[in-house]
């Protein structure tokens, strides 16, 4: 029976999948001739009617797309280099939680939340990560008013994985120790779709002796309301790490990557159906790429920025978009 299941899955991942446009990602360029940093282990999320294009190596400045005059402008830097993050817009600004500061391997998990605030063009120091929660290169995503982190590690890409998942109220700046994921893992995608989390991608970076090669291809579930953890039975059809991830058209698209079966960046997008727990193949990357963010703005995914290959380089500045 297991066999039938999973060559029925095979199968319906070869169909078309319907609600995405036929032809695909299509690049999109700056419409003045402007153009964002390249960068990499950066974010990138709609804050308002604007896409940001935050952190990454170094101490960058960010960058700020808008959709609607098609044009990048360029804002303040943050105080001090920060990457490995997933973008979250709260009330119009960018929250950035769950990440690290410093150079490779040896990456620092920040003390405090770092709040940006795109109308006023600064940066201040957010409510702080208790000491025993800290962590980088974990997911994160705002749900009904909460932001949710789960997963990370604590000493950069020498190890420290963890599986805790917490929530924090952005009002009052209060942290609660929620369940245990079922595994640990970094470089990971926290997505929220229907009162569910899900945690899809990642690994268990261990520098330098196996910094991309343990990826993790399970998918876990944890439900809001009954604060429970659940694996899918079917894991991601194509295990790695560093991908993006987004909740778009009622399913999960998990985008991009890097993994030790490829020295080039995955291209490939998996689609999760997540009442029936099936995967269905979507339109690849016009770019193949990992180490950034993917966001949805205007009935459309976007991505920016990223790696092209395993590791670092090449560092890339190119957008595209997914279209319904």
């Amino acid at each position: 029976m297991r066999a039938l299941h999973s060559l029925l899955t095979l199968c319906l991942c070869l169909l078309p999948v319907a609600g995405l446009a036929a032809e695909g990602w299509v690049s999109v360029t700056s419409e003045d001739g402007s153009a964002a940093e390249a960068r990499h282990e950066s974010a990138f999320g709609a804050v308002g009617d604007q896409l940001l294009l935050a952190g990454g190596r170094g101490i960058k400045a960010v960058d700020i797309f808008d959709p609607i005059r098609g044009s990048w402008t360029r804002g303040a830097k943050p105080p001090i280099e920060v990457h490995h993050f997933q973008a979250i817009d709260f009330e119009g600004e960018l929250w950035i939680v769950g990440a690290f500061t410093g150079p490779y391997p040896d990456e620092i998990p920040l003390s405090h939340v770092l709040i940006y605030d795109p109308e006023e063009d600064r940066w201040r120091q957010g409510p702080e990560i208790p000491e025993n929660r800290r962590r980088g290169s974990a997911g994160a995503v705002l749900v009904d008013g909460a932001i949710y982190m789960a997963g990370g590690a604590q000493q950069g890409h020498r190890g420290g994985h963890v599986a805790w998942l917490d929530r924090l109220d952005p009002q009052s700046g209060t942290w609660t120790v929620l369940a245990d994921a079922p595994r640990p893992r970094d470089h990971a995608t926290l997505v929220g779709l229907d009162g569910k989390l899900v945690f899809a991608g990642g690994r268990l970076s261990m520098a330098p002796h196996n910094t991309f090669g343990a990826v993790v291809p399970e998918v876990d579930v944890y439900d809001i309301a009954e604060d429970r953890w659940t694996t899918l039975e079917d894991p991601l059809p194509t295990p790695r790490a560093g991908n993006s991830a987004v909740a778009f058209d009622g399913s999960i698209l998990v985008i991009g990557g890097e993994s030790g079966a490829s020295e080039a960046a995955h291209a490939e997008v998996d689609r999760l159906d997540l009442e029936s727990g099936e995967w269905y193949a979507a339109p690849p990357l016009l770019r193949a790429r990992h180490g950034t963010g993917a966001t949805v703005y205007d009935d459309s995914v976007w991505i920016a920025a990223g790696s092209g290959a395993r590791g670092g380089t090449p560092e890339l500045n190119s957008m595209e978009r997914l279209d319904r």
